[in-house]
């Protein structure tokens, strides 16, 4: 029996640039402590072995720093094997890398830079490692060779199958190459979602979450291996310490939109490591629509990060709003003006979202001065 943590896509020292103030430098410190949640994972679940299959970092360049805090973090868990596979953004092209992680490896890491076999216990780690950043073609054929007799046989490899290409290439790995080349189990990186490909390929996923794209708890992989021939026994283990959350709730006019809005929250304990999308679709009246401006601006500052996009809803016509605003004269007009613009076929989508803010707003200005 062999059990092993698979994991892959830890983007080390990604820079966030998207993101203002701390956030970006507290995303990256959560991805290096991923390595030590990946650690705790494997002792909980019994392995001694981790597989990261690409991607380890985010970049060809990463600074100096970048690399020594990630094999301090690997050497602190003495205890296990660390198996670190290169991955398109840090393929073996990344010849100055690849070298410094090799100065300064600890005893408990071992660095798949070529299809050697690696042996470790009853299993033979066929490493795939990814030549460049994009090799336009199928690097997995390298999994085919021989193995001892009986030896448990573990693919690791980088990148797309079909279309599930993180970067959008076409399909290079055959969906059934664990098949083809006589493999217990294929452990994949490239695809940020954990994903199967057959029962005997898998996707793991990052560990700690990067992106909105794959709305998902960011997982790894606990893989166990009963002995040659058996099916692996995959178990996801939660692993992420931010949840990036998107939310799309269809409202209707009458709804209790604040109860809503508090039934689409995560509990409060969890905001701060929690970046959130509001993007609801629907129609509300302006009254309605500025309940749910003003909640939302209220929990920003609950959240690592918060964003309330209203363009997806339209505006339910009820008079008593534009009454709200004014009975008559400018105001009046104005608002009317806004209320035709957002409602009109003849402009763009982005136009009608304009005119569509404009009047909430002025429509909240009047609440006020009410």
């Amino acid at each position: 029996m062999f059990r092993f943590i698979h994991s892959s896509d830890l983007h080390l020292g990604k820079p966030f640039g998207r993101f203002d103030g701390d956030l970006p430098a507290l995303l990256r410190a959560a991805r290096y402590a991923a390595l030590g949640r990946l650690a705790g994972a494997a002792r909980a679940h019994g392995a001694g072995v981790i597989l990261l299959a690409g991607d380890t970092f985010d970049a060809e360049t990463p600074a100096p720093a970048t690399i020594r805090h990630a094999l301090q973090a690997m050497a602190e868990a003495s205890d296990l094997t660390w198996v670190i596979l290169p991955g398109n953004h840090d393929s073996l092209a990344a010849l100055d890398l690849w070298r410094r992680v090799a100065e300064a490896q600890p005893d408990n890491v071992r660095l798949a830079l070529d299809p050697t076999p690696i042996g470790i216990g009853p299993a033979a780690i066929l490493p795939a490692p990814c030549t460049a950043r994009r090799p336009g073609r199928d690097l997995t054929s390298v999994l085919d060779q021989a193995t001892p007799e009986g030896a448990l046989r573990i693919g690791l490899a980088h990148g797309a199958v079909t279309e599930f290409s993180e970067e959008g290439d076409a399909a290079l790995i055959p969906p059934d190459r664990a098949a083809r080349s006589g493999l217990e189990y294929l452990g994949l990186g490239d695809w940020h979602g954990q994903m199967p490909i057959g029962a005997r390929s898998w996707y793991s996923g990052t560990p700690e979450a990067d992106s909105f794209k794959h709305d998902a708890p960011a997982t790894a992989l606990a893989v166990t291996l009963a002995g040659p021939g058996a099916a692996p026994e995959v178990m996801p283990v939660a692993t992420g310490d931010y949840a990036w959350v998107t939310t799309r709730p269809d409202l209707l006019p009458g709804e209790d939109v604040e109860a809503r809005l508090a039934g689409l929250l995560p509990p409060p304990e969890a905001r701060r490591r929690t970046l959130f999308r509001l993007h609801p679709q629907g129609r509300l009246t302006l009254a309605e629509r500025t309940l749910l401006e003003t909640g939302a601006r209220a929990l920003r500052e609950d959240f690592a990060w918060f964003e309330a996009e209203l363009g997806g809803l339209s505006i339910h016509h009820d008079v008593t709003d534009l009454d709200e605003i004014d009975r008559a004269g400018a105001l009046r007009r104005a608002a009317e003006a806004l209320w035709e613009e957002a409602q009109s076929p003849a402009l763009s989508e982005e136009d009608r979202e304009i005119a569509a803010a404009a009047l909430a707003r002025l429509y909240a200005l009047a609440s006020e001065v009410a």
